[in-house]
């Protein structure tokens, strides 16, 4: 076979392989150029020379990049890789880029036979209808809805993909039978798609009411030993209402189901919108417009008139009974010669379409045994008597453990590839093509894919950029942002990410949880009192604060000290905020030192920074030693270290009466 080249288009890389269909293979990738996880699918190149394949796949390209919604996985780019086959001859092998969705498809969650809770069931059935009433709007039709193409995202969004087979409304004339090709999965097919008629969107509420059913019951509303059986069956039988197998299901979701499940589309709800406004309601409780679970029945008409809903009285006819009244009803009523013909004509064109389907769907059976790949799908060439068994359940198995099982099953086991797993230990089973639960015939190969273990990544350098930035690169990365913790810094702007743990370039488990150090926008202000101005302003800066200065004529500490700050110390402001600070404005206030002994006035001048100079002059006996002047008035403002004369009365001016008397 072919190798897959690692590049595509000259920018996306291939990975490893995380899905296999009937036509085409799905791996990781990485778009170079966007720096983005995708999914690519790429059609298997032993297919890729069949005119019929390519023009399905390409198909599926156009149908799928029409469609944005979020129930819908999205398309991001198509092209063709030109290679040569091992042969030697040219070969073009188309691809298709898609979104990435991580988790699990409904085909998983069911495969273990169980229903899933009710809530559950409705909550997946309401994201497939959202998807349906947009695509139906944009006028493309899926044709194959099925649990296999409905993805649940570990957040709980339903994800629709495969638009394969889907094909614009205006386009919609083609049949399940056309080129010889099935379109349309058995368990799932619509009455006319069974038929090889024209479908509509109605078909597609069809295949979403089997989802249902099976979500409800943990099984389809049909089976059988063969797709013909099968599809014999939604043509021409009633399913057994749902409250049947599971009893827990209240009578108006069961109304429901059974609506959705109608043999004739007039029957059915007409709409996404229909068919999901009845179901919420039934799941909350409510009244639904959906008749009685016991009304239904199988038409005595032809294959091609309405569905009749019976009457109390009437019973409903199933199997080949029903088939058989409907080729018969025409003999049983006197008709002109005319009508007998036209009636003729019908029951022979109906004959003519039962062999036909079953033609189709030997020769698409035929294609895929051809095709060299092994397969487990019940070919419908088996008859009714070949021995069947079922696919066994192969959960928490290792690859010994799931040999004894296969062969135990009469069934046998071919190693599919490994898949990188997180919630799977290594080397245990992680999924089989078919799927346990299937009914296949003996001697079938079943490929199994164990879990490789948790697949690593390198986590990238997050430093300098943005938390919003840094989340994303770690979902690009298929990691986790645990937690964004704010730290003060002057690194980078508030939100910017300064430090992350584990460290850039570390190898890691995918899904690990990634914690982030972001500039916080607030910080916590230092205190600066008693250090000089400069000092002050220089530690303010570096965490982000302003600074203001507001002079104080005081006598105490240095001119360029900082006496107090508003905001204080240790309390949280935000980036930026404005730091008043009280400093001496370098003047002082004169004292009054009059009367004053020298002594005491020359203390105050000094206690007030500013350089006392004594005078000595004559004055009264009664003064002496005291200021009788100042040469700078009292309270005036100085600069700091101004000298201030003061003049004080000395002894020698004592006069005779101040002496003791004799």
């Amino acid at each position: 076979m072919t190798d897959i080249p690692r590049v595509l288009g000259g920018r996306y890389e291939v990975g490893e392989l995380i899905g296999r269909g009937g036509m085409a293979q799905v791996h990781l990738g990485y778009d170079t150029r966007l720096s983005r996880t995708v999914a690519i699918k790429v059609l298997r190149a032993d297919l890729a020379q069949d005119p019929m394949f390519l023009a399905r796949f390409r198909r599926e390209a156009q149908s799928a990049a029409a469609l944005n919604h979020p129930s819908i996985v999205s398309v991001y780019d198509t092209g063709e890789e030109h290679l040569t086959s091992e042969a030697g001859k040219p070969l073009s092998l188309p691809y298709i880029v898609m979104e990435y969705v991580k988790g699990r498809t409904v085909a998983s969650l069911l495969s273990d036979g169980n229903p899933v809770p009710i809530g559950e069931a409705v909550e997946i059935t309401v994201g497939v209808l959202n998807a349906l009433e947009y695509s139906h709007h944009e006028g493309i039709i899926h044709r194959d809805i099925k649990p296999g193409n409905v993805m649940l995202t570990p957040d709980g969004k339903v994800k629709v993909m495969d638009f394969g087979i889907a094909r614009a409304i205006a386009d919609s004339a083609a049949t399940m039978t056309q080129t010889n090709s099935v379109v349309g999965t058995a368990q799932y097919l619509s009455p006319e798609q069974a038929r090889g008629e024209v479908v509509d969107a109605r078909s597609d509420l069809y295949s979403t009411g089997c989802l249902l059913y099976e979500l409800l019951t943990g099984k389809p509303p049909f089976t059988g030993d063969s797709a013909v059986a099968v599809a014999y069956q939604h043509v021409s039988e009633q399913p057994k209402p749902a409250s049947r197998v599971a009893s827990d299901i209240p009578d108006a979701l069961d109304r429901v189901v059974m609506k959705s499940l109608a043999k004739q589309r007039e029957d059915r709800y007409q709409s996404a919108a229909e068919f999901r406004r009845d179901l919420i309601a039934a799941a909350r409780g409510g009244g639904v417009e959906a008749p009685s679970v016991t009304s239904w029945t199988i038409p005595a008409a032809p294959a091609y008139a309405p569905t009749q809903v019976a009457t109390a009285s009437q019973q409903p006819q199933t199997g080949a009974a029903a088939l058989a009244q409907t080729l018969t009803q025409s003999d049983m009523e006197p008709v002109d010669p005319e009508t007998k013909k036209r009636q003729r004509r019908n029951k022979i064109m109906i004959w003519i379409g039962i062999i036909f389907l079953a033609l189709a769907i030997l020769g698409v059976v035929w294609a895929v045994l051809s095709s060299g790949k092994h397969t487990a799908t019940p070919t419908a060439s088996a008859s009714t008597s070949a021995a069947v068994t079922e696919v066994p359940n192969l959960t928490g198995y290792n690859e010994t453990e799931v040999k004894n099982a296969l062969t135990n099953a009469n069934l046998k086991y071919e190693k599919g590839d490994d898949v990188a797993s997180s919630d799977i230990d290594e080397g245990l089973f992680v999924s089989a093509t078919p799927s346990p639960g299937t009914t296949v015939p003996e001697g079938s190969t079943v490929i199994v894919s164990f879990s490789s273990g948790a697949a690593t990544v390198s986590v990238p350098d997050l430093k300098g950029m943005t938390q919003d930035a840094a989340q994303k690169a770690l979902e690009d990365a298929n990691l986790t942002l645990a937690k964004a913790n704010p730290v003060e810094s002057t690194e980078g702007d508030p939100g910017t990410v300064v430090d992350q743990d584990p460290a850039a370039g570390e190898e890691v488990a995918e899904g690990t949880l990634v914690t982030i150090d972001v500039v916080s926008d607030q910080v916590t202000v230092p205190s600066v009192t008693g250090m000089s101005l400069s000092e002050a302003k220089s530690t303010l800066s570096n965490v982000g604060l302003s600074v203001d200065e507001n002079r104080t004529d005081t006598p105490n500490g240095e001119t360029d000290e900082v006496l107090s700050q508003n905001p204080a110390a240790n309390t949280v402001a935000q980036r930026g905020t404005t730091v008043v600070l009280e400093v001496p404005s370098g003047k002082v206030t004169v004292p009054n030192v009059m009367s004053l002994s020298q002594a005491d006035a020359t203390t105050a001048l000094s206690n007030q920074k500013l350089t006392p100079v004594v005078t000595m002059v004559t004055g009264d006996a009664s003064e002496v030693g005291r200021v009788v002047n100042q040469d700078k008035a009292a309270n005036s403002l100085v600069a700091r270290g101004t000298t201030v004369t003061i003049k004080v009365v000395g002894e020698a001016a004592a006069t005779p009466s101040d002496s003791p008397s004799q």
